[in-house]
């Protein structure tokens, strides 16, 4: 497999838990009510949509450079 496909692959599958993550949080408290467990997931999908941003510039950069 292409090493620019998988930096491509990532970016979709990080992509899709958080939004997936995003929606279940939004979902299920209002914002006053936000609990410790909550920060920390706030937290593990803020890492979702940094990892895909970064596979996403790496998809690119790759591709530019070949």
């Amino acid at each position: 497999m292409n090493n620019q496909r998988v930096f491509l692959i990532i970016f979709f599958v990080l992509t899709f838990f958080g939004f997936m993550s995003l929606l279940a949080l939004l979902t299920g408290r209002s914002f006053p009510n936000i609990r410790g467990v909550d920060v920390v997931r706030l937290i593990g999908i803020g890492m979702c949509f940094g990892g895909a941003i970064f596979s996403f510039v790496a998809y690119f950069r790759g591709r530019r450079s070949s």
